[in-house]
């Protein structure tokens, strides 16, 4: 594994340090992550709207970085932020860079 990787990038969290997917405060979509391969599903199927409620509250960087403690890619996701994308174009971009990250994770130095 690489060692530029930060620890707990594979691990599958328990259900309070998961990520939940809302629309607006108070409401749940019903959809969580519980690790970053599983964050890289959802980001594909939940609604759009939930997607750009928590890129613009800065809620994806903070669950990367504090609990997954993974920089990297909070940094990545911090800079889709400032090109102010929507729609499907944020989702496109979101899962690109996820899925970036879990590929180079994956592979040897």
């Amino acid at each position: 594994m690489n060692p530029n990787i930060a620890p707990d990038i594979f691990a599958v969290l328990p259900r309070e340090k998961a990520f939940y997917f809302f629309t607006s405060i108070g409401n749940y979509t019903g959809v969580n992550a519980s690790s970053l391969n599983e964050f890289a599903e959802k980001i594909r199927e939940v609604n759009v709207k939930s997607l750009e409620f928590h890129l613009n509250r800065g809620d994806f960087e903070k669950w990367l970085t504090e609990v997954l403690q993974d920089t990297e890619i909070a940094e990545e996701i911090r800079k889709l932020k400032r090109l102010n994308l929507a729609g499907d174009d944020l989702r496109n971009h979101l899962c690109e860079t996820v899925s970036r990250r879990l590929e180079h994770s994956k592979s040897p130095l």
